[in-house]
């Protein structure tokens, strides 16, 4: 048994949870997420809790158990706290700033990076070079602040580049005079 996927979900009092077939939707203070889910996998919503369980101890069966059930609890964690991201700007005259949903971005290129942000997803800049990036969907929030990163990644000689905030850079030795 998985031991993520035996794990029951609590609901937590203001949540909303409703099952259509294989589609779930969840809402909760902060918004609402929908999620299409295999129809294999069977999911009963009690009355506090969600439970997911699996028909059989198929390959396929065992490695969408758990994957449902993170699924569905990073729903309800969304819909009730949110995710962040936190991102660093480092390097001499790299900054950002937000405009409305576009972030506008100097990392040392001819030009300045804009970023249309998606739908759902806030960037909040402090002092120019550190970035939260927040939202209620997981998978929104990681690959929005992934795309930043993606704009200028660290570099290993000075480090200058954009990191997420707990992310280590490995320091490279540059050449030697002699």
């Amino acid at each position: 048994m998985s031991r993520i996927g035996k794990l029951p979900v609590v609901i937590p009092s203001g949540v909303k949870v409703t099952m259509n077939g294989s589609q779930i939707d969840v809402q909760g203070p902060k918004g609402k997420l929908s999620q299409s889910l295999p129809e294999t996998i069977p999911v009963a919503v009690e009355a506090e809790q969600i439970v997911v369980s699996r028909p059989s101890d198929d390959k396929a069966d065992r490695a969408l158990h758990g994957l449902v059930r993170s699924l569905i609890n990073n729903m309800v964690i969304g819909v009730t706290e949110g995710f962040s991201k936190g991102l660093e700007i480092n390097g001499v005259g790299y900054r950002a700033e937000i405009k409305g949903s576009t972030l506008t971005m100097a990392l040392g290129y001819s030009h300045p990076v804009v970023y249309e942000l998606p739908a759902g997803i806030e960037v909040e800049v402090d002092k120019q070079t550190k970035l939260l990036v927040k939202g209620i969907d997981k998978q929104l929030v990681g690959s929005a602040a992934a795309k930043i990163r993606s704009f200028r990644k660290p570099e290993p000689y000075k480090g200058k580049g954009i990191k997420y905030a707990d992310e280590h850079i490995v320091r490279k030795a540059g050449k030697t005079g002699k």
